[in-house]
């Protein structure tokens, strides 16, 4: 039976009990702390939750199931690995893909070093010995000479923000943190709230159990059919055979996936090329299938208006009521702008006869009533409310930590007006507080773990660096991250996403700042900005050490 391990003990008198602690136990911090293993720091993993996982450990909601393949969504760092797994399904559900992170714990001998129902509320840093102050709901405080913040960017859970939330007499339950034991939902009226990833994922498992299942839509969104099914033994075969050229093609890929980039405009083809390229492209079974067709469809309006309009066309096809069909179809929006999502059945479910869509921009919520949802129109009176509403994504989870940097200063109020940093790594003004998959990092736009691996290995040959040179402190630049900020904002600014109210914009949370928080250029070029600054000597980051004296790189002149 597995026991939480006791923190080790300074090796010597005033110096920090580790040399670095991770926040996280989810893909990110298992590897992080694989990694910090092998350079032989003392380093301990911190987990909110009662056991491994993150966001597989919580999203335990019916139909939860990853939209990348399960082939590409899982570490590449061991050949033995990839060759002693096999996944069941082309998309593993949340059950398969937390056995995975089961096994990769248990493999590596992860868990004694991972002290679980812990949460960090708090982490001050000292200024005079280089050195954090982390604070946990336990009530220990431990120091640390890094830190790493593995807590995920899709981890902070957005409550509903909706009038009489805490009024309803029935059974109210969120997509991001369903109970264990699960949810029996046969012969209730259900309501579910949100029809964002989560919500597509559960509404069609949740129908056929359900005596009545309402949906209340405030954007509709593009789903594409994930055309599912189990692996063979041979394709299972066949794949490990090609598993090293294919882990070294994600790792110089665009996005953590490996595919033909194109080379045409959308607009430069006939309509009737066109519409048999998107077909390809939905019959793929793929997140980026129709995305990965034409070079300006997230450039351009007009070339995305096409997209978007085959993807509506496809929707008109499934609904067969023509009302239902255009409430479900997007109009206010261009494909892709908004993540879209893979579904199963997702649209043939609202052609159940006990299965109906209020469309919100009609008829608004007025609040949660104790007998179920109450609109401008009327109530809708429900036993089971899910609230599909997702995240406070890319920032939440760090800003609901009380991090105080140098001066006194907390991230929250650094990122006031959004987030800040340099290559997504850290942010000026928090020395030796590094984030994996942080915000300004292509981490959403790109296959997670392929990102995660990437930010891993360079958060853990940086440490390396520092440690063996008697540095002790690193700092993003201001210089370095003024212009990192800029030039993700430029890049952006190249693309449809900024117009869009969007997760990715932080528009889905009441007063957080409109800014558009991934990097879009491109896992490829990101990897090669952030290589390019270690080669240089940690360009653009501020070094000191107590035995290597004060420095600093040319961003800081």
């Amino acid at each position: 039976m597995h026991t939480d391990p006791q923190p080790p003990s300074p090796s010597t008198p005033g110096a920090p009990q580790l040399d670095v602690l991770v926040v996280g136990a989810g893909f990110s911090g298992l590897y992080q702390l694989h990694r910090l293993r092998e350079l032989g720091l003392r380093a301990r993993v911190l987990e909110a939750c009662e056991d491994i996982g993150g966001t597989w450990y919580r999203n335990r909601y019916p139909g939860a199931r990853c939209d990348v393949e399960s082939t590409s969504y899982s570490y590449s760092f061991s050949p033995e690995l990839d060759q002693e797994w096999e996944w069941s399904e082309r998309y593993a559900t949340q059950p398969e893909i937390l056995r995975y992170l089961h096994h990769v714990a248990d493999r590596f001998d992860l868990r004694k070093d991972i002290t679980l129902r812990t949460r960090v509320t708090r982490a001050e840093y000292d200024e005079s010995d280089h050195v954090w102050q982390v604070t946990t709901d336990t009530g220990e405080t431990v120091t640390t000479r890094f830190v790493v913040l593995a807590t995920g960017c899709m981890s902070a859970v957005k409550e509903p923000d909706i009038s009489g939330a805490d009024t309803f007499a029935g059974r109210a339950l969120h997509t991001a943190d369903w109970p264990h034991e699960g949810v029996d939902v046969t012969g209730r009226q259900v309501a579910v709230i949100g029809t964002g990833c989560s919500g597509v994922q559960a509404i069609p498992l949740l129908a056929e159990r359900a005596a009545g299942l309402t949906v209340f839509q405030r954007t509709p969104v593009y789903a594409l059919p994930a055309l599912n099914r189990p692996v063979s033994a041979a394709e299972t075969a066949e794949f490990k055979a090609r598993y090293p050229e294919f882990r070294a093609a994600q790792r110089k890929s665009r996005g953590g996936t490996v595919f033909e980039p194109p080379t045409r405009s959308a607009l430069e083809v006939d309509e009737a090329e066109r519409t048999a390229t998107y077909e390809a492209g939905w019959e793929s079974g793929l997140l980026s299938g129709l995305l990965r067709t034409y070079t300006d469809l997230l450039a351009d309006r007009a070339a995305n208006e096409t997209v978007s309009e085959f993807v509506r066309s496809k929707i008109r096809s499934i609904v067969t009521d023509p009302e239902t069909a255009e409430t479900l179809s997007p109009r206010t929006f261009p494909f892709g702008t908004k993540r879209p999502c893979l579904d199963t059945d997702y649209y043939a479910t609202y052609n159940k006869p006990h299965v109906k869509v209020v469309d919100l921009t009609a008829t608004p919520i007025v609040e949660i009533t104790p007998k179920g949802v109450r609109t401008s129109d009327g109530e809708h009176p429900v036993d089971v409310i899910v609230f599909a509403t997702g995240f406070d994504a890319m920032t939440g989870s760090q800003v609901a930590v009380d991090i105080v940097g140098k001066g006194g200063t907390t991230l929250k109020e650094k990122w006031a007006t959004g987030p800040r940093n340099h290559l997504g790594l850290l942010s000026a003004g928090f020395p030796n507080l590094f984030t994996v998959l942080g915000p300004l990092s292509p981490s959403v736009l790109s296959n997670a773990v392929v990102s995660i691996e990437q930010h891993v290995e360079w958060i853990t040959d940086c440490i390396g660096h520092l440690s063996r040179n008697g540095i002790t402190e690193i700092d993003a630049t201001p210089r370095a991250e003024e212009e990192w900020c800029d030039h993700v904002a430029d890049l952006a600014s190249r693309t449809l996403y900024p117009d869009v109210a969007s997760w990715y914009t932080g528009a889905n949370v009441p007063g957080k700042p409109r800014v558009f928080l991934a990097y879009t250029g491109g896992l490829d070029r990101y990897r090669a900005e952030c290589d390019a600054a270690a080669r240089d000597g940690y360009r653009g980051f501020a070094l000191s050490g107590t035995s290597a004296g004060p420095r600093s790189t040319a961003a800081d002149s």
